[in-house]
């Protein structure tokens, strides 16, 4: 089977795979996985402390402290290691219309998310040895606030590449519907 049988029934007529890729496997670290990382090691550091006292008295009621240590461990592995887990199994694809980021994450399954790119794409670059390109945003909610989350294909080796394809999409679309 080749790779365009795999696009049947996904691609729109006439649409054309411009480049295909993944994103650097790396492992990275960003500041706010820092704070979070440092959070769940205090809060799993008091889980400890407290279950050492408690286990001073009598009965098992220290147990009461494992759940504590498990989701400050929980953060501390999430907040280090999430991210890049997540980029392994991720695919990444640009076509003449869209782009298609899929992942794959064992136990959680196969997802696949298109983003239209057009002339109204708000696109940035975030230039480095592993670039980043931004196309879209996804807002988030929490019960007290909401916030934005830029979304794009992450630590590219041919970033600028990517860019450049991009805005040639754009450009292209400006002028038809002119």
């Amino acid at each position: 089977m080749s790779d365009l049988d795999q696009w049947a029934g996904i691609l729109d007529p006439d649409e054309t795979i411009l480049w295909q890729g993944r994103p650097d496997g790396g492992f990275a670290l960003g500041i706010s996985n820092v704070f979070s990382a440092l959070f769940g090691m205090v809060f799993a550091g008091f889980a400890v402390f407290w279950m050492a006292q408690a286990s001073q008295g009598d009965g098992q009621f220290w147990m009461f402290g494992l759940i504590h240590f498990a989701v400050g461990f929980g953060l501390v592995l999430h907040s280090l290691f999430w991210a890049t887990f997540k980029r392994r199994h991720s695919w990444y694809t640009l076509t003449d219309r869209r782009a298609f980021i899929a992942v794959n994450i064992p136990l959680r399954g196969k997802s696949l998310k298109s983003y239209p790119i057009n002339a109204n794409s708000s696109l940035e670059l975030i230039d480095g040895a592993l670039s980043s390109v931004n196309f879209a945003e996804e807002t988030k909610r929490t019960k007290k606030r909401s916030y934005t989350v830029p979304i794009g294909f992450e630590r590219l080796a041919d970033g600028r590449e990517v860019y450049r394809l991009m805005r040639r999409i754009q450009a292209k679309d400006k002028g038809t519907s002119a």
